[in-house]
């Protein structure tokens, strides 16, 4: 495990952080750890979710296209699933 350390943290912060940890049943360092990894799951959400920001298969596509689109392609294949 990595050991992080900040410096110059105003008291006031740390009484804040300290009293929302209490608050929890949480020592500091075990709240904090908490919001760290909060903070990188958010990240990587993010990450993920940027990948797809350019992508235009129909993933953007607005309500009531993606039943349309659908429709279309089954009055195409036909009844059966043949093409038609």
């Amino acid at each position: 495990m990595v050991a992080l350390q900040i410096r110059d943290v105003p008291e006031e912060v740390r009484d804040a952080l300290a009293a929302q940890a209490k608050a929890r049943g949480q020592s500091l360092q075990a709240y904090l750890l908490d919001l760290v990894e909060t903070q990188a799951r958010r990240l990587r959400n993010t990450a993920a979710l940027d990948r797809f920001a350019g992508r235009s298969d129909g993933a953007r596509s607005l309500p009531g296209e993606s039943a349309g689109e659908l429709n279309d392609q089954r009055e195409q294949r036909g009844p059966w699933g043949s093409a038609a």
